[in-house]
This record gives C-alpha cells, sequence and structure tokens, in this order.
C-alpha cells in the first residue's frame, strides 16, 4: 500500500524546490499517497494567525508525516511561528540536522565534517512565554523540564547507536544558568551511563560553539536545547558548505516533519535558479524514516553523483571546478537521470534499515519533599535603591523578612555599588524567618503590606526546596 504523507508547497521559492523534489520521488519509484495542504502567507493573510487552516490538521494527524517546502512569516505583530505551532501541538520533539561537507565539489574550510546537531524542539525560550510590565524590561521564560531534556538526551544516544556514530556531546550554558541548562547537563550524564560504547563529552556552549566552527571533525553527534540547537545547526550546515543543502527532520514518537533549513527566499521566487537540495535532503530523511530506505539510498547516491559531475545550481557553482550551471527543474532532473548510480568520490549512500529511533522509556523517579520557604516579588520602581529600601523599612510581616535586592540579576542590597546600572524593575527575596514551610495566608499577607506602602508588584516567584535542595538561583 501507498505511505500517506501531507505535502505543503510553502511560499517564495517554495513551490519550484517542492515540484523538483516530487519529481524526484517519483522518479525513484517512492510509495507514496500525497495529501496536499496550504500553509504559509497566503493563510496568514486569511486571517488565520496560525499560518494553517484548523481543517489541515486532519491531514496531519492521519498521515503523521509532513513533507514542507519554507513558508513566510507576515512581518508584524499577531502571526504566531507555524514551525513552531506544529512541533509543539504534534510532540515533535527531536529536531534532527546532518550537516555534511560534500568536498571538493561544494567549497569548504573542512573537507570530511559530518557532524549531526540533534535539537530539543519543544520548550526552551521557544515557548514564546513574554511579558512587558514596566517600561523598561520585559521577561522571557526559560523553560527546561525533566521529560523534554531526558527524551532529546535518549534520542542522541540512540540516534547514534542505530547510525554507528562514536560519540555524543553536550552543549549547554551551565556555568551560568545553572539550575536551567544544569538539569540538562545532569540528565546527559546520567543518561549517559545507559550508553556505554558510545563516547560522552561536555562543552560550555561558547566555547563549543568556538571548537564547532574552528575543528568539526572532533564532533559527531551534538545534543542541545532548542536556541542554542536552532543557532549552531545553521552555523555547522555553512561550515560544512552551504545552509542551502542541509535537511532537517523533526521528530516525535506519533509524527514527523520534515524540511529544508533555509527560508522561502521570495526575492529569488518564479526565476527557476533556486537550489532545491535542502529540501531534497529532508526527502531523504522522511523516507528512511517511512521505511523507504532503499529508495532514499538511490535519490541520496543519485543526488552526489550530480554534484561530483559538477551540474550546480547558481549558489554553489564555482568558475573553474563546476561544469554546468542549471535551474532548478534542471537540477532536479539531473539527479532523477542519475538515480541509482553511485559517487565516486565522495561518501556512498548504504541502507541501514534501522531509521527509527525507538521512543524512550521514562524513568520512574522518587517524589522530593517539597517547600515553599520564600519568595522573589517583581516591582516596578523608577526611584533609587536607597529611596527603595526606605519605603521597604515598613513593611513588616510576622513570616517573612527582606533578605536580598537585585536589579537585572545584580545585588544591590545589602551589598553592591553606586556603579551598578538599575532599570525601573527591582527583584525583592523575601525568606521564611522559620525552619517551618511557609503558608499562602503568609505570603498574601506580605503583598498586603507592600501594597499599603504603595510598592506596586507585578510579579512573583515562589522560592521552594526539594528535598532540602533549594530550587531558585542565587541560593546561599
Amino acid at each position: 500500500m501507498a505511505i500517506p504523507i501531507t505535502v505543503a508547497y510553502g511560499d517564495g521559492i517554495g513551490p519550484e524546490i517542492m515540484e523538483a523534489t516530487l519529481h524526484i520521488l517519483k522518479e525513484a519509484g517512492a510509495n507514496l499517497d500525497i495529501d496536499v495542504i496550504e500553509v504559509g502567507e497566503k493563510v496568514y493573510l486569511r486571517g488565520v494567525s496560525t499560518g494553517i487552516e484548523p481543517s489541515s490538521w486532519e491531514s496531519l494527524r492521519r498521515t503523521r508525516c509532513f513533507l514542507k517546502a519554507p513558508m513566510t512569516t507576515p512581518q508584524g505583530g499577531g502571526y504566531k511561528s507555524l514551525n513552531v505551532t506544529i512541533r509543539s501541538a504534534l510532540g515533535l520533539y527531536a529536531n534532527v540536522r546532518p550537516c555534511i561537507a560534500y568536498y571538493p565539489f561544494v567549497e569548504t574550510k573542512y573537507p570530511g565534517m559530518d557532524v549531526v546537531i540533534v535539537r530539543e524542539n519543544e520548550e526552551d525560550l521557544y515557548t514564546g512565554i513574554e511579558y512587558q510590565q514596566s517600561q523598561g524590561a520585559v521577561h522571557a521564560l526559560k523553560l527546561i523540564s525533566r521529560i523534554g531534556s531526558e527524551k532529546i538526551i535518549a534520542y542522541a544516544f540512540e540516534y547514534a547507536r542505530v547510525n554507528k556514530r562514536a560519540k555524543v556531546t553536550c552543549f549547554v550554558k551551565d556555568n551560568i544558568m545553572k539550575l536551567s541548562d544544569g538539569l540538562f547537563h545532569k540528565l546527559f550524564d546520567e543518561i549517559g551511563e545507559e550508553y556505554p560504547e558510545i563516547a560522552k563529552e561536555h562543552w560550555i556552549v561558547d566555547i563549543g560553539a568556538a571548537k564547532l566552527a574552528t575543528s568539526p571533525k572532533d564532533f559527531d553527534v551534538i545534543v542541545m536545547p532548542n536556541l542554542y540547537g536552532d543557532i549552531l545547526s545553521d552555523v555547522a550546515a555553512q561550515i560544512a558548505g552551504s545552509v542551502g543543502l542541509a535537511g532537517s527532520a523533526n521528530i516525535g514518537d506519533a509524527g514527523a516533519m520534515f524540511e529544508a533549513i533555509h527560508g522561502s527566499a521570495p526575492r529569488r521566487a518564479g526565476q527557476n535558479i533556486a537550489n532545491p537540495s535542502g529540501l531534497i535532503q529532508s526527502a531523504i530523511l522522511m523516507l528512511k524514516h517511512i521505511g523507504e530506505g532503499e529508495c532514499a539510498v538511490r535519490i541520496e547516491n543519485g543526488w552526489r553523483r550530480t554534484l561530483e559531475e559538477g551540474i550546480h545550481t547558481y549558489d554553489i557553482f564555482k568558475e573553474g571546478s563546476s561544469k554546468q550551471k542549471v535551474g532548478t527543474r534542471e537540477f532536479a532532473a539531473a539527479v532523477a537521470k542519475r538515480l541509482g548510480q553511485k559517487p565516486e568520490t565522495l561518501k556512498i549512500a548504504v541502507d541501514t534499515g534501522k531509521a527509527r529511533i525507538p521512543a524512550r522509556r521514562l524513568k520512574e523517579r522518587a517524589i522530593e519533599k517539597k517547600e515553599l520557604v520564600g519568595i522573589d516579588l517583581f516591582i516596578d520602581y523608577a526611584g533609587t535603591t536607597s529611596a527603595l529600601k526606605l519605603s521597604l523599612d515598613g513593611v513588616k510581616t510576622d513570616a517573612l523578612t527582606l533578605k536580598v535586592i537585585y536589579n537585572r540579576g545584580a545585588e544591590v542590597w545589602p551589598g553592591g555599588f553606586e556603579e551598578t546600572c538599575c532599570i525601573d524593575q527591582y527583584r525583592l527575596r523575601y525568606l521564611s524567618k522559620a525552619a517551618t514551610p511557609l503558608r499562602d495566608a503568609e505570603i498574601l499577607q506580605l503583598l498586603g503590606e507592600l501594597a499599603k506602602a504603595k510598592i506596586e508588584v507585578v510579579a512573583t516567584q515562589n522560592l521552594y526546596t526539594f528535598n532540602g535542595r533549594a530550587g531558585y538561583a542565587g541560593a546561599s
């Protein structure tokens, strides 16, 4: 039986590169039942803020496989990222981006580069949870969960095992974000112990990124939280040769989406010049995912043979080494003509027959004892720190005492320096006076006293301990 998939032609160069890709899939004998939906700019401009009609969700949930061309999100507020919406709605927690060098046929400083970025896909700053509560500051919530981290880290190790990769590296910034990135790192170490045959290493993301940019051969599979993975997968793809050649898979336990990592390039639309390779690579990842590995290998080898023969689109064409500059349709025809042929210089693709990564059974964990021990209060206050402290001297409660005043994370009382630049949003940390947990009524009493003192509280964060361990930053 034909395998059902959903296809969207997208915007800009999307329709051209999708036509080229589907032509190759057809010529390769891919056994597909294609359902076409419309997403992107036209849907946005019809007043649908998500960029996808409600009726299209039925197709995505039925086929559980989505091949999507790039799309344009109109500028301005009120428009949601379709990619983020689909990833979160369908639970596509793993973003997989192979970054491979095709030297000498595609220019790169790093011949032999073959790095796979495995990026967490649902949380981190990409939840889009943001607030403005004063004139001079906004908040963005970085959400790192145990379940989200455990799933993506386990996926990276399973990917390495299935694809016979030797090493998995973790990039985080837990020297600064000790709780959020610290949790990711801790789980990486914990889960890594289940894979003794695979080498493990950890890098702080800034120096890790520098090393990736200068010595990509030292990496194999890299797993990262969402934001770092988004940025560095583009960097890695460009280092390998071109972002335009890189495909992307978004994988969940009950579905998958495949897309090129480049944008819709509306200035290039309708000119038959766009390189369809990124979407072709995405389609190859899709075929492997749905069990059409033999077809995927025929296309992959045919595509590599086309590169070897110097048949290139404008973006990678180079005088002296390329043989023929072709357009989008002509490039697709050249790949279709070479289906099943094997490259002579580049690595020959083979069908491993093991493309799907098994879902991880999450470990049961003991429930920790959780106790409320204090509260952080964000206030809108445009005065000086000394004036603020004077106002707070009159705020008294039976259960809580003011321990620290922060501004942009810097302590400004009882320590601090007059050189510290302060904005109109302070954070007041109140902790329990007693060893016993706080009650909600005691928090409410504090809020009432602050209101009497005309201190405007714009946000609060309860402070908890877990088995006696502080669940908040800055705990002494």
